[in-house]
């Protein structure tokens, strides 16, 4: 039987890097910060210090590069999963609608 990761049109790369959040549409414009613990060509899994956050909700995803020849990521990302993974984090599934 195919697993699941089997169907997946892109490959995930684990990256495990920090990231910043920022909630587009926040009239606070609040941030947070985060793990991406992976990427693909249309999605990325992001862990945050939060208990939870709604599906739908718009993000700014920034991860900084600290080498010359792998590029900084900014993008556009709307929430589509929440996952608990302790009573003060989740992880996140996103589906990335923009490179910026």
């Amino acid at each position: 039987m195919t697993g699941y990761n089997d169907k997946r049109n892109f490959y995930r790369m684990m990256v495990n890097s920090p990231c910043e959040l920022a909630l587009l549409g926040d009239p606070a414009q609040r941030t947070m910060q985060a793990i991406c613990k992976d990427i693909s060509a249309t999605g990325m899994s992001l862990e945050i210090d939060q208990p939870t956050i709604e599906i739908g909700t718009l993000l700014g995803v920034s991860i900084d590069s600290n080498s010359d020849q792998i590029p900084s990521i900014m993008a556009k990302a709307k929430v589509i999963r929440c996952t608990s993974e302790t009573e003060s984090s989740c992880l996140l599934g996103v589906q990335i609608s923009e490179m910026t």
